[in-house]
């Protein structure tokens, strides 16, 4: 490898575009092949941002030798296959989250990943963000304890777009993407295992086939709890709210952002280099490949999530529950 770090970014949506205006950011990185839907709307993603080029498929960045990492922000739905092709291609992937769509995936991701001895990390940004580690730094340090994390979880996607409000050629889910937010961030935050879950979700939109709602409840080993709401029927306001209720205090972050229980802001820009979370997300990837290190959000580290994950979706969607006896 190179004093240079080549790496090539897969999805020119609005992930792939925070991603490469990260990776900018960081010296000896160099963004070197785009890959979108066709080869053309990639060239244009790369001409946009000034990295590039922009190629035809993920197969031709795998091909070749001197690209050393791969970015993934493509569709939930090719996560685990592609993971998979990237580390079998030898090279070093991070994907965005979700890891898979399923444990038996993830499972598989973990195993190839461990077998092939290169970085894989999967974009859990919520543990990244400046306002999720000054509570982390907190916790760790003894002078914060959890009792109780409350989580909003709020979209208006009644059709089929993306952040950007452009048409989707894949189906979004509350449960293994925006809830799996939350399930590593808690187990995270508190440094203690989930021992109990509970979900329940409202009805099945008719041309989605998703559930539009859902409402979930976790409990830690250390006895502290977890109370999500997520909703794509919400019309404002919109993003994800974490109120940390604990024994010393009450935090409320909102994305990069933290106040106190009484809306006080609290000053988080000397936690980390960068008030960005995906930039701070992408400095691990890059030092882990460095320093030849397991990174934090690493797909082992994550994995019991999507236990979770998997163990809720049994109680709450029948189908899947009947296909995996």
């Amino acid at each position: 490898m190179s004093d240079t770090l080549r790496i090539a970014l897969a999805g020119g949506g609005a992930f792939g575009a925070k991603h490469v205006n990260a990776l900018k950011r960081i010296e000896g990185v160099e963004v070197a092949n785009i890959v979108s839907s066709t080869k053309e709307s990639a060239q244009a993603f790369a001409d946009e941002h000034g990295v590039g080029p922009g190629m035809g498929s993920l197969d031709e960045v795998l091909a070749d030798d001197s690209i050393d990492a791969v970015i993934l922000a493509t569709p939930t739905q090719l996560h685990a296959s592609q993971t998979i092709a990237c580390l079998q291609a030898g090279k070093h992937v991070q994907v965005e989250i979700p890891l898979a769509d399923s444990l038996s995936d993830a499972e598989e991701v973990l195993r190839v990943q461990q077998e092939s001895g290169l970085v894989g990390m999967v974009g859990h940004t919520r543990r990244f963000n400046p306002s999720h580690q000054w509570v982390h730094q907190r916790v760790s340090s003894g002078e914060f304890s959890i009792q109780h994390m409350d989580v909003q979880t709020f979209f208006f996607r009644r059709q089929n777009l993306n952040a950007l409000g452009q048409p989707r050629s894949w189906t979004d889910h509350l449960l293994w993407h925006h809830a799996a937010h939350t399930v590593d961030l808690f187990a995270y935050q508190t440094g203690s295992p989930i021992v109990k879950a509970n979900a329940l979700q409202g009805p099945i939109h008719p041309e989605l086939g998703i559930a539009m709602d859902m409402s979930i409840q976790l409990l830690a080993e250390n006895g502290a709890l977890c109370t999500l709401a997520l909703s794509f029927n919400n019309d404002g306001p919109l993003g994800t709210f974490f109120r940390y209720i604990g024994d010393t205090g009450t935090y409320i972050a909102r994305y990069d952002d933290l106040v106190n229980g009484k809306e006080e802001p609290i000053d988080v820009s000397g936690v980390a280099v960068s008030m960005d979370g995906i930039e701070l997300q992408d400095r691990e990837f890059v030092a882990a490949i460095r320093e030849g290190r397991e990174p934090n959000s690493s797909i082992a580290q994550v994995l019991p999530c999507y236990q979770v994950l998997h163990d809720l979706e049994q109680q709450i969607d029948p189908e899947r529950r009947a296909h995996a006896r």
